[in-house]
């Protein structure tokens, strides 16, 4: 019977080249740059730069195969100042013309998360849907985190996933300039 293993990863290549994968239709990924052949690129900057060597990214195997991973920012994490420099100059590369949708998403959001000390859920995707993927990472993760986390999830059909480990919805948040809508949910620990 096949199973689904997670362990804890560095690979960021791997784990950027999963979530472009996971991420292809993601209604916020091509608002901000329809451009498929980017997302690899964007993931890239997302983990190594804004998310940075704090980050506890989980790698998710079928049968051995890699199928995915989730990227958590533990409580209290910053970005230093080189990290946003090269989040900045990552993005632009990335995002050209469409960076303004990059810095009103962060906006938006920014004003919306948690003050209180929390656990930040960044990216969770499977390259392949159905398998059991995304539930094994978010058992890892909840496991681990056993206290309060957020997330903004950009698919309506995962909100009902995410509300079996213990998140709730916060808010739909429409993003401008014909943006898609976005769930911000907080599970309390």
């Amino acid at each position: 019977m096949p199973t689904t293993t997670v362990t804890s990863s560095r690979d960021l290549d791997l784990v950027s080249s999963l979530l472009a994968r996971a991420f292809a239709d993601d209604p916020v990924l091509r608002w901000m740059q329809p451009d498929r052949g980017r997302d690899k690129q964007i993931f890239d900057v997302l983990i190594r730069w804004v998310h940075g060597a704090d980050a506890v990214i989980d790698l998710a195997e079928h049968d051995a195969e890699p199928m995915g991973a989730a990227v958590w920012d533990p409580p209290g994490a910053r970005m230093s100042a080189l990290q946003q420099i090269g989040s900045v100059q990552g993005f632009l590369r990335a995002c050209r013309g469409r960076i303004r949708r990059g810095v009103l998403l962060e906006q938006e959001f920014a004003k919306r998360r948690p003050r209180e000390p929390h656990w930040y859920l960044g990216q969770v995707g499977a390259a392949v849907q159905g398998r059991g993927v995304g539930t094994a990472l978010l058992t890892t993760g909840i496991e681990r985190v056993d206290g309060p986390a957020y997330l903004e999830s950009s698919n309506e059909a995962n909100v009902p996933l995410y509300e079996r480990f213990g998140f709730e919805v916060r808010e739909a948040v429409t993003l401008p300039l014909d943006g898609p809508t976005v769930w911000t949910m907080y599970r309390r620990g």
